[in-house]
């Protein structure tokens, strides 16, 4: 078979089928995607994975069969071929249910096989089963002695030398390898093929191929298809393609600035929800102090933009007392380097394997964007435990091991870098913490004087028109509270604005009524607790103030 023009995945499915390394591959990641088909005479459409089976990798197969739960049992081709098989009743009689479609599915390659054995006839034959973790899925909560015969029968195919060494190929579909049942997707003799998302490179050549049916929605970019293809790298082609047709329909050209605005719809789409993009607007300069900080960031960013990626962290952990700015760090963090910031929402799913399964799809979005920070809030709830936990099955132990191996994977130095926030460092396990994975911890403190606790008043007031003087300092002196924190100061200048407005009041006395009988969100005992933890887990020094030094 010519391996000329198949995606990657494609050549390395032919090169082990084709030397007998194996014949039996579960294809999972980017299954339900649109993929290029060509159709002859130059002309290339999109199609779905059935498609490329049948018209790409088995155009030449004598009979290919089909299973889903949907449909049953399907003869896609080779009918005639098919029905001279003695077990074959009638079209009708072929099975739904997952037990006797399995088990004729079996009957028919040892058929085949051992008609080729005893050399009355050579039938090279092909099937795969689509959506096979419904087939047969992962346990869900114990035994099954069904499950358990289908997942058998289903691996001999792969392992009984009298099915390996006769010509058949079979194909288990599935998006997410967790999902599957471990007897087959931790089988070592099938081959376990992934299809990526769509890269950089794809997107244009997929463009350069479907783009003359859609003139009017690639009109702006006729001359230069790299452009859309490097912003809405992550999308699939699905999502391409419809894309495509409703601007065309509604002859509405796509433009430059609406495209980062299009991916993060469309990614978010295709994500089902697992994840959000956070918009940077802002830039370091507007994290107010914290300048030992700022330099070692601002100095990854330019090692990143000049391609120096061995000098760049593989993550950072942004720890510090509730309200401390983390995720507006993130933000400001992203903002800098130009570069768009994935934040993991709620992953967990009450069902056994679909946490996992809801990783995997992150995982996969995450190796196609390119550049990208992912931020994971709350990490000591969110990373799992390295033991699991009782009562979850182990899915914290899963968690927490899958999302070891991807933080720790080098090749992802300089394309992901992995932002962690907590104000309890403590509860996250320690090897999630160690250099590899996390490389810059960066504690974040409230301010430690009344002078640095006006000065950030000050500033924060001023961006809602609330002008205070330096003068005004020594008259507030003694009301500014201690160990303010951002959030805390947000909370106040909006209030000092309320009242400014309201009582039609200058700044400095709606700012000293609004300090008035101020008390902390935060109990005082738990602010020294948690500045402690994120003194002692700074990796520099340098970023600790002077006054928590001791507790470093």
């Amino acid at each position: 078979m010519p391996r000329a023009g198949l995606p990657d995945w494609a050549s390395e499915l032919v090169a082990m089928y084709v030397s007998g390394s194996a014949n039996q591959f579960i294809l999972y990641g980017n299954v339900e995607d649109r993929l290029p088909l060509p159709v002859g005479g130059g002309v290339t459409v999109l199609g779905n994975l059935r498609d490329f089976l049948l018209g790409v990798l088995m155009p030449g197969f004598d009979v290919v069969l089909s299973y889903d739960l949907g449909h049953g049992v399907r003869v896609e081709k080779g009918g005639p071929t098919f029905t001279q098989w003695p077990g074959f009743r009638d079209a009708e009689s072929l099975p739904g249910s997952p037990r006797q479609a399995v088990e004729l599915l079996d009957h028919y390659f040892r058929y085949t096989a051992n008609l080729a054995r005893l050399d009355r006839a050579q039938h090279q034959v092909g099937c795969f089963i689509r959506a096979a973790h419904l087939v047969v899925p992962a346990l869900q909560g114990g035994l099954s002695y069904d499950l358990n015969a289908m997942a058998l029968l289903i691996r001999d195919w792969a392992t009984d030398t009298l099915l390996t060494e006769h010509s058949l190929a079979t194909f288990l579909i599935t998006e997410n390898l967790n999902d599957l049942h471990p007897m087959l997707a931790q089988n070592t003799r099938a081959a376990r093929i992934k299809l990526p998302l769509p890269e950089r490179e794809q997107i244009q050549a997929t463009l350069r191929l479907i783009g003359a049916r859609y003139p009017v929605a690639l009109q702006n970019f006729a001359s230069d298809l790299s452009a859309p293809a490097t912003q809405l790298a992550g999308t699939t082609l699905s999502a391409l393609e419809g894309l495509l047709k409703t601007r065309e329909h509604a002859c509405r050209p796509l433009a430059a600035r609406d495209l980062a605005d299009l991916k993060k719809q469309l990614v978010e789409q295709d994500c089902s929800g697992l994840i959000e993009f956070i918009e940077p607007h802002r830039n370091l300069d507007h994290v107010y102090g914290q300048q030992a900080v700022k330099d070692w960031l601002r100095q990854d960013i330019a090692l990143w933009q000049r391609g120096e990626l061995q000098g760049l962290p593989m993550g950072y952990l942004l720890c510090g007392p509730v309200g401390t700015g983390k995720t507006f760090m993130v933000e400001c963090l992203a903002g800098e380097a130009g570069v768009p910031v994935v934040k993991l929402k709620n992953f967990r799913d009450k069902w056994v394997g679909s946490t996992e399964g809801n990783l995997e799809k992150i995982f996969r979005l995450l190796q196609a964007l390119g550049r990208c920070y992912v931020f994971v809030d709350e990490a000591d709830q969110a990373m799992g435990r390295r033991g699991g936990t009782s009562g979850d099955s182990n899915v914290s132990g899963r968690v927490y091991s899958m999302l070891a191996e991807e933080m720790g994977d080098t090749g992802n130095r300089g394309k992901v870098v992995w932002v962690l926030a907590s104000s309890r460092p403590d509860l996250i396990e320690v090897d999630l913490k160690r250099p590899g994975r996390v490389d810059i911890k960066i504690p974040l403190f409230p301010t430690s004087g009344a002078e640095e606790g006006f000065r950030l008043l000050q500033a924060l007031c001023k961006a809602r028109d609330v002008a205070l003087a330096d003068s005004d300092l020594e008259i507030l002196r003694e009301m500014v509270p201690d160990l303010l924190t951002p959030g805390a100061a947000e909370a106040i200048a909006v209030k000092a604005y309320r009242q400014m407005r309201a009582s039609d009041v200058p700044p400095l006395a709606a700012l000293r009524e609004s300090l008035n009988g101020y008390q902390s969100p935060v109990p005082r005992e738990v602010m020294d607790f948690q500045i402690g933890l994120a003194a002692r887990e700074a990796s520099d020094i340098d970023f600790v103030p002077e006054r928590f030094r001791s507790l470093a």
